[in-house]
């Protein structure tokens, strides 16, 4: 029998708790955690194979690798760049997946106003295979929209950031 690793979770962003949560998966055969955490961890990548995310920048220098406590921004789904912090950080080694999570927000008025928080696993599994997870949880006006919208917007954007990252993992 295998277990699963899950996403660690603040309570503030605890799936179900906010105004729209979206949960995408992937399992494949022959690629490995490090392939795919290159791919996800360098922003310069993302462009390339996911075309939902525009305006990436470092306001406080770094990047464009994410690291733990990196600041960035990014534009994404029609909102303008959201301020970004990387809250967790680890690659993944031999029996550790990887995590990358970071908070994302935009302010203004309460109909502008959102607070995101953005999670990835990425794990080796036995049989030469990765299994990538990510899930995002949602406070404020703009994610209730989303959440009403069939299908979901989060949630197909999720899938083609998915898929887009493991056929650039393949090369």
């Amino acid at each position: 029998m295998t277990t699963q690793n899950a996403i660690t979770w603040p309570e503030r962003y605890l799936p179900g708790t906010g105004d729209n949560f979206v949960s995408n998966e992937v399992v494949v055969k022959g690629l490995s955690a490090a392939q795919v955490w290159r791919f996800l961890t360098d922003t310069s990548e993302w462009e390339g194979y996911y075309d939902n995310v525009a305006d990436i920048s470092f306001p406080e220098g770094g990047g464009p690798v994410l690291k733990d406590g990196l600041v960035f921004s990014f534009g994404t789904f029609g909102f303008p760049p959201l301020a970004a912090l990387v809250t967790e950080f680890q690659a993944p080694a031999d029996g550790v997946p990887g995590r990358l999570s970071w908070t994302a927000k935009q302010d203004g008025a309460p109909a502008e106003r959102l607070d995101v928080l953005h999670a990835w696993l990425i794990e080796d599994l036995p049989g030469d295979r990765v299994r990538v997870l990510t899930q995002e949880t949602q406070i404020g006006q703009p994610a209730a929209v989303l959440a009403d919208e069939r299908p979901n917007p989060m949630l197909n954007g999720h899938q083609a950031w998915l898929d887009g990252l493991i056929n650039a993992a393949r090369g």
